[in-house]
C-alpha cells in the first residue's frame, strides 16, 4: 500500500493481472472452494427432479412429488454458498447446514441428485468446517532475538 492508501501495483501491470491478484487475495480470506462445491451441489439436486428424458418415442419424466422439496434444498444451498463467500464468519453454521441438506436430499431429491449433489454438498460443508482464517502476521522464530533466549528459561548447566 502506498502512503495514500491505494494499492502499490507495478506500473506495467495490466488490468487483468491486477484483477487476478485482487481475486486471489479475496479468495484466500474466505472458504472459497467450500462455497463453490456447495454451489455446484445445488445444480443436480434442483435439476434431476424436473428432468425429462426422451428415448425415441418414449418419454420418461423424472418429475416427482418431491420437486418442491428439491427446489427448497437447492435454493438453500445456493444461499449458503453465498454466505460462505461473503460472510465467512458463519462458516461453521453454513457447513453444518450444507452437510445436513446434502444428506437430507437423498430421500427427497432422487437420491440427492443421483449422489452427485449429496457428495458435493457434504464435501463443501466439511471443507467449510475445516477452514480457518489465515494469520498474515509474520511468525518470529524462537531464538531469533537476544530477548527470546532469556524468556525461554534457564540454560543447560545453569543449576549446577
Amino acid at each position: 500500500m502506498t502512503s495514500a492508501g491505494a494499492p502499490a501495483y507495478a506500473h506495467g501491470d495490466s488490468g487483468f493481472t491486477r484483477a487476478r491478484r485482487d481475486f486471489r487475495t479475496w479468495r484466500r480470506t474466505r472458504p472459497f472452494w467450500a462455497g463453490l462445491l456447495v454451489l455446484l451441489a445445488a445444480a443436480p439436486i434442483i435439476y434431476f427432479p424436473y428432468f425429462n428424458l426422451s428415448l425415441g418415442g418414449l418419454s420418461v419424466a423424472m418429475s416427482t412429488m418431491a420437486g418442491a422439496g428439491s427446489l427448497v434444498i437447492g435454493l438453500t444451498l445456493i444461499v449458503l454458498a453465498g454466505l460462505l463467500w461473503f460472510q465467512p464468519i458463519i462458516r461453521f453454521f453454513a457447513g453444518c447446514v450444507a452437510v445436513f441438506l446434502g444428506v437430507l436430499s437423498l430421500p427427497i431429491s432422487n437420491f440427492g441428485g443421483f449422489f452427485v449433489g449429496t457428495l458435493l454438498a457434504a464435501t463443501g460443508g466439511l471443507l467449510a468446517l475445516a477452514w480457518g482464517p489465515v494469520d498474515v502476521r509474520p511468525v518470529e522464530m524462537p531464538g531469533a532475538t537476544e530477548g527470546a533466549s532469556a524468556a525461554a528459561g534457564p540454560e543447560e548447566g545453569a543449576g549446577e
